[in-house]
């Protein structure tokens, strides 16, 4: 099988993904992770981008935690200016 290189937007998730496990190890779990925590995780990912990651890329998402053990429980979005949150958990 040909290798496929990854677009952008797939590596951005995977960035996402690895953030989002990186924060939920360190705090416990579950974890209740909103956007400022995760941008001083990582400054490269805005709010935008995270929206449009969970969005587009929600699958690249879930398969980097998944390979962490840990699994996406909820992500509420409370538009511009009102913030994201993610609640992460251990895979069942």
């Amino acid at each position: 099988m040909a290798f496929k290189p990854k677009s952008a937007a797939e590596t951005k998730a995977r960035d996402l993904g690895l953030a989002l496990a990186r924060i939920a190890e360190g705090e416990g779990t579950p974890a209740s992770i909103g956007i400022d925590r995760l941008r001083q995780a990582s400054p490269r990912l805005t709010p935008l981008a995270i929206g449009q990651m969970v969005r587009k890329e929600r699958e690249t998402v879930e398969a980097t935690l998944a390979e962490r053990g840990l699994s996406l429980i909820d992500y509420a979005d409370q538009g511009p200016g009102r913030g994201m949150e993610f609640t992460i958990d251990t895979a069942s």
